[in-house]
């Protein structure tokens, strides 16, 4: 069996690389071991770790091995062969981690009671802290690999990674009332709501989150068309009033009606109006539209009930003031009322 005399790895093309396992476990004292920047290289014998080596350049002796030798007994001096298992671990912070909800969140929108399918992308960057917990939790749950990619990070903790980005999204938009319009506007604190939340679980397998970043927050087109439906329907209340919409929408009813097959009789039939009724209706409404009633407006005195033109604020038989007054309440008030009819109150 050939010993092998210098220990190195210069790393992958693709940079895609977590762990690497040196292919050769025989060694021999005095074997130069070359730990590159941004590499860690472990020691391990029985599956347990003996030895860590930070970046440097070092000879392999029972002074440098202390653990290792406690295990193996080495013999002091000379070109002692011996074997062990040896680890590099990337220490360098993994920038472009992509990250996406693949179902939707799915909830009410506090503020147009519209059901939203809400779906989050974005990027983190994480490092490894504490290789000996990442060594224990990560490499003895994949069977010894002798290579493991920052991908096969992803598929690990992706789980816990989307779980918590659905949780702190949702309790933001529904416990502070907040639209998911307006939640755009928020990413900067949702980034760093998630960041805290994940940075513990991650801690706990060995990684640190350096960075956590939530770049867009969208639902489907349907979702958002129903939410514009909603405030088109608010702008015309807004703007015309109860009463007018209410009007606009009794129209907008008789134009689809008169579209449809059924006519206008069948949507008023399905009104419960009767056809007399109808028609009645089509007669007020041709008589105030489109045949307006032309004659001399007047009213009646109070005092003497004469009739007088309705503009007049005193009766010219009796000289009654007729003018009509307005409460606070908004209400008229009829001419000789002590109190309004509405509110009670006393009329000054």
């Amino acid at each position: 069996m050939a010993f092998i005399d210098v220990v190195r790895f210069d790393g992958l093309k693709s940079r895609d690389w977590l762990i690497y396992k040196y292919p050769s476990e025989s060694l021999v004292l005095g074997t130069q071991l070359i730990v590159q920047e941004g590499q860690v290289a472990i020691f391990v014998k029985g599956g347990t770790i003996a030895d860590l080596f930070l970046p440097g350049s070092y000879t392999l002796s029972t002074a440098n091995l202390p653990l290792l030798n406690k295990i193996v007994n080495l013999p002091f001096g000379g070109e002692t062969p011996f074997s062990a298992e040896i680890y590099f671990v990337n220490t360098t912070i993994r920038m472009n981690i992509n990250w996406g909800t693949i179902d939707p969140i799915q909830l009410i929108d506090p503020k147009y009671y519209v059901k939203l399918r809400i779906r989050a992308f974005g990027q983190m960057a994480i490092s490894v802290n504490d290789v000996n917990t990442l060594f224990r939790t990560l490499i003895g749950g994949m069977q010894k690999a002798d290579l493991v990619k920052f991908e096969k990070i992803k598929e690990y903790y992706r789980g816990v990674l989307v779980t918590k980005v659905k949780s702190v999204i949702a309790d933001e938009i529904i416990s502070n009332g907040i639209s998911a319009l307006e939640i755009s506007a928020r990413l900067e604190s949702l980034s760093e709501s998630v960041k805290l939340k994940i940075s513990s679980e991650f801690e706990k397998y060995g990684f640190s989150v350096k960075n956590f970043f939530i770049q867009s927050i969208n639902f489907p087109d349907e979702d958002f068309e129903n939410i514009n439906k909603v405030l088109e329907d608010k702008a015309a209340f807004e703007i015309m009033g109860d009463g007018r919409y209410a009007t606009k929408r009794s129209f907008d009813v008789y134009e689809g009606a008169a579209n449809n097959q059924s006519g206008v009789a069948g949507a008023f039939a399905a009104g419960g109006i009767g056809l007399g009724a109808a028609m009645g209706m089509g007669s007020a409404m041709s008589q105030t539209v489109g045949n307006p009633i032309h004659k001399e407006e007047t009213k009646q005195c109070v005092s003497c009930q004469k009739q007088i033109p309705i503009q007049a604020k005193f009766c010219p038989e009796c000289g009654f003031n007729n003018s009509e007054k307005i409460c606070e309440c908004g209400n008229k008030i009829v001419p000789g009322a002590k109190f309004c009819p509405e509110c009670g109150k006393k009329v000054e």
